[in-house]
């Protein structure tokens, strides 16, 4: 599950490399007769009945749960039972992927020379400054800021200096001070999600740890209007956002600014578009609410705008003089827009009526125009109003084609900043004119060795079992013939209403160039086709998004765009729900499945009270503790619980040590159920990164191993390699 339910989130597929060509022969190439694959690791079976609302199941890999009463899970500390297995089950999937090692570091060689050259995020002009992040001196980025004038250039923050020594090392949340002279990040060097915030004094360079633990990074650090505090969110001991703090960035002790009792609430922060306010948001996946800080009493409690209520969800920012809301409710299922007094928070007119269909993901307020992101025909657009009632919409053309607008940006700047990319075109840097909607090209990211006129991008539709059509977005050849014979790898997540956008990334385009096709099926379960599509494949219409994925690719079969036994599914997360269940649903229909720290457990975690995320997801999932109709549907879902008697695909599932969304145990126990079930000789096997939680290092080369491995385990699928 991800950390938060934000379907505003963007998500991009880093979906690895290759290096060696692919072949493309009818039907599954025959691998010459060698060594037998190597025995796995017999996981015992320790009997256990749950009896839980008069039902009675069995859950035999229980054992392998861990969860110490304090302090982070390590590997030294862990029961040896556990640990010794995991040791055994990442020296088996060695083992068995030695029989891809040399297409592995093929894959790996190739993504690694595919560096992206410039044409990168264009530099963005603020008081004087430009502010710029080179991504070419290591690893890991420097973020750096100019003043032209002068020539002086200020290193605000090197990741690639951070990040040494430590073996895990990723960033979030960076910014700057309002007044320009401080620069904070939050960042995580133990892999847990458990951030420290830092800030730099940029007069005198000196970088202070201003929380040393137990922060949250995403959505959890913002600096006051007036840059003398630094607000901030707490995790508690079960890692949920619960406290928000304010502390000076002068230094002393932080001070209590709000605490929530929900646990099915999450949070987060940030300043509202013309630095009026600080706006805490509590939100969970139906309901939400609003607590705004004035800039002119910052150390004065929050004032909540409109309180708590089922079934409406809101965002405030600020415009035009005024305060705005995007509001979601049941007489406005995709979205309106309204304006509020900015004192009595009274609601004064509509600015953008609900149409349906029709969903509003975004708002980003300028001077000059609101601007405001929404999805229509699948497509995202811009939109702009003027003060004075004007809308205009910018036009992008394409099939498939991906939006980004940054939220964060420059309330008194003459345009709104964007980008566009497909899975061929690496992105497209964008200024919209805030009075006439025109557009003029900035920067295009360029790559060595990749040419977009090399590739198609398409929109496709399945017909999904109940008749629904569900999109597709393929990545082909240019002129490739549709002709049944190419391998093809189908990404899918489906889950929070978060859609798969259709966005680039280089491994795909590798993988492509040497004989592969690659698709994204957009299932019910994200909000590609408005917020209906969500419903649809949320609690008891779950099953609607396995459906829907088998669907897309006996479809991608049928129309010629993969052979049929060619074909492996990948997801990650809650997206490993999805290639989880499809697995269960049609075993026959994949080559292979990837699933990388894969929500599989269902039932079993979302009857446990204590995880983190439990509370926050029981209105998309349901609550098997208190609801007959919840377990029954859950028990029939649940891909852990229903693993049966077939002849399963080899399967590939990755796990991070220390991560308490999706915890290590929910990978190892399908793994085993797989095992023993499976009439096949398919490997099943499960990779535990002992430094990580639920997302690897950001290092550029830990990325590329990764994908390696993953695209190294596809490849064998289609070529008989675990034969």
């Amino acid at each position: 599950m991800p950390a938060t339910h934000l379907p505003l989130a963007r998500r991009r597929f880093l979906v690895g490399a290759s290096a060696a060509a692919l072949l493309a022969a009818v039907g599954r190439p025959v691998r010459a007769a060698g060594p037998a694959l190597p025995r796995p690791p017999q996981t015992p079976r320790v009997p256990l009945t749950r009896q839980q609302l008069g039902r009675t199941r069995d859950d035999p890999y229980a054992w392998l749960k861990y969860v110490p009463a304090t302090g982070q899970r390590d590997l030294a500390t862990m029961p040896p039972m556990i640990r010794d297995h995991l040791r055994a089950e990442n020296a088996y999937a060695a083992a068995v992927m030695e029989r891809v090692a040399a297409q592995e570091r093929g894959f790996r060689d190739a993504l690694a020379a595919r560096v992206p050259l410039g044409g990168g995020e264009p530099a963005v002009t603020r008081g004087g400054w430009t502010y710029v992040t080179d991504g070419s001196s290591g690893a890991h980025p420097r973020y750096l800021r100019r003043r032209g004038d002068k020539g002086t250039t200020q290193l605000l923050l090197d990741e690639n200096a951070r990040a040494r020594g430590h073996a895990y090392y990723r960033t979030t949340g960076q910014q700057m001070s309002a007044d320009g002279r401080l620069y904070a990040w939050a960042e995580d060097i133990g892999g847990n999600d458990r951030h420290r915030l830092c800030v730099r004094d940029l007069a005198t360079g000196t970088v202070s740890v201003v929380v040393d633990t137990d922060a949250y990074g995403y959505g959890g650090l913002v600096f006051s209007p007036s840059s003398r505090w630094l607000f901030w969110i707490w995790r508690d001991a079960r890692n949920r956002p619960t406290r928000v703090y304010r502390t000076p960035v002068t230094g002393g002790a932080p001070q209590l600014v709000y605490e929530e009792r929900d646990p099915a609430i999450f949070m987060a922060l940030r300043r509202t578009a013309a630095d009026g306010f600080v706006a805490i948001t509590l939100s969970g996946p139906d309901t939400s609410e609003v607590r705004l800080v004035a800039a002119a009493a910052e150390d004065r409690a929050p004032a909540i705008v409109w309180p708590r209520q089922p079934s409406r969800r809101y965002e405030i920012d600020e415009w035009d003089g005024d305060l705005i809301a995007l509001v979601e409710d049941e007489q406005a299922v995709d979205g309106r827009i309204a304006r509020l007094d900015r004192r009595s928070f009274a609601e004064t007119r509509t600015l953008v009526p609900h149409r349906a269909g029709t969903q509003i993901l975004q708002l980003v307020p300028f001077r000059r125009a609101l601007a405001w992101v929404e999805r229509r025909d699948t497509l995202p657009r811009l939109m702009l109003l003027s003060p004075r009632g004007a809308v205009r919409e910018a036009r992008f053309t394409g099939d498939a084609y991906a939006l980004t607008v940054p939220a964060e940006q420059d309330y008194a700047a003459p345009s709104c900043r964007v980008m566009v990319e497909t899975p061929a075109d690496p992105p497209r840097w964008i200024a919209i004119d805030c009075d006439d909607a025109r557009a003029t090209t900035l920067t295009t990211q360029r790559y060595a060795g990749y040419d977009p006129a090399r590739f198609d991008v398409r929109r496709l539709y399945a017909t999904a079992p109940d008749g629904e059509q569900v999109p597709i977005t393929l990545l082909t050849r240019r002129g490739a013939r549709a002709d049944g014979r190419t391998p093809l790898l189908l990404y899918g997540y489906g889950a929070y209403g978060v859609s798969s956008e259709a966005l680039f990334d280089v491994a795909p385009t590798v993988l492509v160039d040497r004989g592969w096709n690659y698709a994204i099926a957009h299932v019910r379960g994200g909000s590609e086709k408005g917020r209906r599509w969500f419903l649809d494949g949320r609690r008891h219409r779950k099953h609607n998004s396995f459906g829907d994925f088998v669907a897309c690719a006996r479809h991608l079969a049928e129309t010629g765009h993969a052979a049929r036994d060619r074909i492996v599914s990948y997801g990650l997360s809650a997206g490993g729900l999805l290639v989880g269940g499809a697995m269960n649903m049609a075993p026959d229909v994949w080559a292979g499945v990837i699933a990388t720290v894969p929500f599989v457990d269902m039932l079993n975690t979302m009857s446990d009270p204590d995880h983190p995320l439990v509370p926050l997801f029981r209105p998309d999932w349901g609550d098997p503790l208190s609801s007959v109709a919840d377990y029954d549907y859950m028990r029939g879902i649940s891909p852990y619980e229903n693993v049966h008697r077939a002849a399963y695909p080899p399967l590939y599932t990755t796990a991070g040590l220390k991560d308490d969304r999706v915890g290590y145990w929910e990978p190892a126990k399908l793994v085993a159920a797989v095992r023993e079930a499976s009439t096949s000789a398919a490997p099943a096997l499960l990779t535990t990164d002992l430094t990580a939680g639920h997302q690897g290092s950001a290092g550029r080369e830990s990325v590329n191993h990764k994908m390696a491995r993953l695209y190294a385990f596809a490849r064998g699928c289609v070529d008989g390699s675990f034969a």
